[in-house]
């Protein structure tokens, strides 16, 4: 025991790598004291490594993973992996005349970080969003506070994002995506929505591309193009 107390065993110093240099103040913290008023948190052999993680996550939502390990015998390092912004949630569906506030969301759906109107996440990792289009979409369960939270059947959101991109490469991409009811209403620059079933992204697309010569979705003379009805394609003009 008096061995675990001398100074060349107890952490004096800590390293962050990925992430500003003030998040070892969590480590600083989380290290004072001792466990059971017997051994030192600082000791090089047992550092508090899960309250490290749990201080620093509960402030920073914007971070995805935070590895601990001790650096020698009187170090410690900490590296952090942020969060990658796939695109912008602005809420459950546009409001006119109302000035929006959207924030930025992983691959998984997980909203974590508040943006610009730009796409430029104000206190996130990352410096904008792989995806410029807007989501509007309900989240999982009741909440108040988006941060933190999941957008709802968020296991599509990869397959609702590859359709957007194939419109996008007819001509005009995708501007905002509002999924609702099991329904996907994809707004395109021109003006045009196209609407189809979500999850049903793939034979939407062929349907589509079937009805390509027959349709312009790049000079917005379409108010919209209906893709809901098994391989049936309805549009309706301006």
């Amino acid at each position: 025991m008096w061995g675990l107390h001398q100074s060349a065993v107890r952490i004096s110093h800590v390293a962050v790598f990925g992430a500003d240099s003030s998040l070892a103040e969590y480590a600083t913290d989380a290290m004072q004291g001792s466990y059971f008023w017997i051994v030192p948190r600082n000791s090089t052999f047992f550092p508090p490594e899960e309250r490290i993680r749990a201080a620093i996550l509960a402030e920073h939502p914007d971070l995805a993973a935070i590895s601990v390990f001790t650096s020698g015998l009187t170090g410690l390092t900490i590296k952090v992996d942020g969060r990658v912004a796939v695109a912008r949630w602005c809420g459950l569906a546009p409001t006119l005349g109302v000035e929006e506030y959207c924030y930025t969301f992983d691959a998984n759906g997980l909203i974590f970080a508040p943006t610009s109107e730009v796409g430029a996440p104000t206190e996130s990792v990352g410096a904008a969003t792989i995806n410029t289009f807007k989501l509007y979409a309900p989240l999982v369960g009741e909440t108040l506070e988006p941060l933190r939270a999941t957008i709802a059947s968020s296991e599509l959101l990869p397959t609702t994002f590859d359709f957007a991109r194939q419109l996008a490469s007819l001509g005009s991409p995708v501007s905002s995506i509002v999924i609702h009811d099991g329904e996907v209403d994809m707004y395109l620059a021109s003006g045009t929505r196209v609407t189809y079933v979500l999850g049903d992204g793939q034979n939407a697309y062929t349907a589509l591309v079937s009805a390509r010569s027959n349709i312009n979705l790049i000079d917005g003379s379409l108010d919209y193009v209906d893709l809901r009805f098994g391989g049936k394609v309805y549009t309706k003009r301006r």
